[in-house]
């Protein structure tokens, strides 16, 4: 880039012009509600208010694995459509003040809970059924350092990598090769780790792997961006094994199904509110 071309940055930044791209006509620099709109309510004690991206999947997988362990997880799985803006309602504020899906109301108990973060969502429920969360401290310590791993790098790949190689209005090779480097390093970190463990944690599938798996897993599936070929993700190939192993479980497939708009009609299940639909409300099912 030319001298002449390059960009001063003012000495307050004010949005005077479209951010360009394509989350321009949601992209704003204040929090709180836009519009009034009640959140629905249905008839289980759990009400996911979500999207398939990689962080609404996370919510989805975990419903289904509690429910495939035969807990008591039974939920409603609302669509919240972030390209419409229903993540800034008041009803949807009121669960996440930042406006970002997943949110969860949890009345199981004595109080109505609100749950936001999808990394808390996992905690939460782990907690609440005993499940994918080790019992042995060392474990659950590698467990939670796995989990929050996932949490801090994960902004990298989908905000930096994600963004600029996909999403950007114009192709900045700078941006592009900053993050993507990040995001190859952090396969490498994933990789290494899966080639002394089956699982993040050790030999126990737990949350830290479905938080991890949502992002990195369909990553090195093909699933995210289109970018396998240039991040070359096959060269990692313990993650491919571990990718491939929790793509398999019958869960998992359930749970990237949960809220899903895009893919081919019968992977969609825009709500989900009985473990039926999988196989009576697919959009293949029910058009629209």
């Amino acid at each position: 880039m030319s001298q002449q071309n390059e960009y001063v940055p003012p000495k307050v930044w004010t949005p005077n012009k479209e951010s360009g791209g394509k989350f321009a006509s949601i992209n704003r620099p204040v929090a709180g509600p836009t519009h009034d709109k009640a959140l629905p309510v249905g008839k289980h004690p759990f009400q996911l208010y979500s999207l398939a991206t990689p962080n609404g999947v996370k919510a989805g997988v975990m419903f289904e694995e509690l429910l495939a362990l035969g807990k008591d997880a039974e939920y409603d799985a609302w669509l919240i459509n972030i390209g419409d803006g229903d993540q800034f309602g008041s009803g949807f504020v009121e669960v996440n003040p930042n406006s970002k899906i997943p949110a969860l109301m949890d009345y199981s108990g004595d109080k109505p809970v609100r749950v936001f973060e999808s990394g808390s969502i996992l905690l939460h429920l782990a907690e609440k059924f005993g499940a994918f969360l080790p019992t042995d401290p060392a474990k659950r310590v590698e467990t939670m350092n796995w989990l929050f791993w996932q949490m801090g790098s994960a902004p990298y790949l989908g905000g930096g990598f994600g963004h600029f190689y996909a999403y950007a209005p114009e192709k900045i090779e700078y941006a592009i090769d900053r993050f993507t480097m990040e995001a190859k390093r952090q396969l490498d970190v994933l990789d290494r780790r899966l080639a002394e463990s089956r699982y993040l944690a050790g030999d126990e599938y737990t949350i830290a792997d479905i938080a991890t798996w949502s992002w990195y897993g369909q990553l090195a599936l093909g699933r995210l961006y289109e970018a396998a070929e240039f991040l070359d993700v096959e060269s990692y190939e313990n993650v491919q094994r571990w990718a491939r192993e929790i793509d398999a479980r019958p869960a998992v497939q359930r749970g990237r199904m949960v809220n899903r708009t895009f893919g081919e009609p019968e992977t969609q299940l825009h709500e989900r509110h009985d473990a039926s639909d999988f196989e009576t409300r697919t959009q293949d099912k029910i058009g629209g």
